[in-house]
């Protein structure tokens, strides 16, 4: 049973060293718009940790609301006024995550990021078998440390075709 009343995602949440720097590395590379920003938020008691998990003493400098394409971010940056950790988390670390955005063309893609001397690991990977077969996707790296992914797959994925449709239990987004 679902949580009572539950819809559909609401935004990504994640925190960066400097907000601006995200904010603009989202808007001038991925179309987002700025809704909103808002803080600081400290406290002097335990709410930050009793709610967020976080050091009691720590201090939210600033929040940044963005959106593009039905997707919302939520970009936090946190004051050095209590010690944490500065590295982005990889993807075999618990709480390793990273975002995917949709590209038509995966080649034109590539040769942009690089163009603006964005870091990508490796080359585009095709995948050839299995339920992803159909699927081209590569990572790179955001200014901060963060990894992203480029993701593409104009004439779908394999488990979405008959051949693979018994085996199939859940349709996926397919924001083509």
């Amino acid at each position: 049973m679902a949580i009572p009343g539950l819809k559909k995602p609401d935004h990504i949440g994640f925190t960066v060293p400097n907000l601006d720097e995200a904010i603009a590395f989202f808007r001038e590379h991925f179309d987002f718009e700025l809704a909103y920003e808002f803080g600081p938020f400290a406290s002097d008691d335990d709410w930050m940790k009793d709610h967020l998990n976080v050091n009691p003493r720590a201090e939210i400098t600033k929040i940044a609301v963005m959106n593009a394409n039905g997707i919302n971010l939520e970009i936090f940056e946190y004051s050095d006024s209590v010690e944490r950790s500065k590295t982005a988390p990889n993807n075999a670390d618990i709480g390793g995550h990273h975002l995917a955005f949709y590209v038509e063309d995966m080649d034109a893609a590539v040769a942009y990021l690089k163009d603006q001397s964005i870091t990508v690991l490796g080359n585009a990977t095709t995948m050839t078998e299995g339920p992803t077969a159909g699927e081209s996707w590569v990572y790179f790296m955001a200014p901060w440390g963060m990894q992203l992914e480029l993701v593409s797959y104009p004439n779908g994925k394999a488990y979405a075709n008959k051949a693979h449709a018994n085996r199939a239990s859940v349709a996926l987004f397919d924001p083509r």
